[in-house]
């Protein structure tokens, strides 16, 4: 099922072929860098049935990031229920990626998150999607720049599901969006 596409990419659910690059990006020590673990390869499966499940079923998700010419799986940007509580309400929406790095530099998440920014406000009718990252983590925050989400300090927190014997990777810098200043930003941009 293909979400959307931009000039570059296919943005769509995973399919099959899929399952080896989502491994490996949920298994790599670069990629992984700003989480407390990785994932071994059946650890990688059950998260991919689920993600695929869910896409499925509710239209949001971390959707596979696909090249258009090829059809080639590179990572994922996708929008899914944040799932943070007590930090965020229940239903907020988050956008979040991940790139195998032989993709990374290319500008594939930028122009990934931007166009499903539009998604998750026109086409879902999401209020607010929100981002956040481990407090060091630049090149998550700079995409988060680049497609227009403004910091929010006082809603930074501490992730509850990051263990304690993991403190330089607790604190979150946080992002948001709302749809109105979507539409402003739309409306700006020649």
């Amino acid at each position: 099922m293909d979400i959307l596409e931009t000039e570059r990419l296919t943005v769509r659910n995973w399919a099959e072929e899929d399952r080896d690059l989502f491994h490996e990006i949920n298994a790599d020590r670069k990629v992984m860098e700003f989480f407390p673990f990785r994932r071994t390869r059946p650890e990688s499966n059950l998260l991919f049935d689920h993600v695929r499940d869910m896409i499925r079923d509710t239209g949001l998700g971390f959707y596979a990031v696909a090249l258009k010419e090829t059809d080639e799986a590179m990572g994922f940007c996708g929008l899914a229920l944040a799932n943070v509580s007590p930090m965020l309400p229940d239903e907020s929406v988050e956008i979040g990626w991940r790139l195998a790095t032989r993709f990374w530099g290319n500008g594939y998440v930028t122009e990934a998150a931007t166009a499903l920014l539009g998604h998750g406000f026109e086409r879902h009718g999401l209020p607010e999607i929100v981002s956040f990252a481990v407090a060091s983590n630049r090149r998550s925050i700079a995409v988060m720049k680049r497609i227009g989400m403004q910091a929010d300090p006082s809603r930074d927190f501490k992730h509850p599901r990051v263990p304690d014997n993991y403190p330089h990777l607790k604190h979150h810098v946080f992002y948001r969006m709302t749809r109105e200043e979507w539409r402003e930003r739309q409306a700006a941009t020649p």
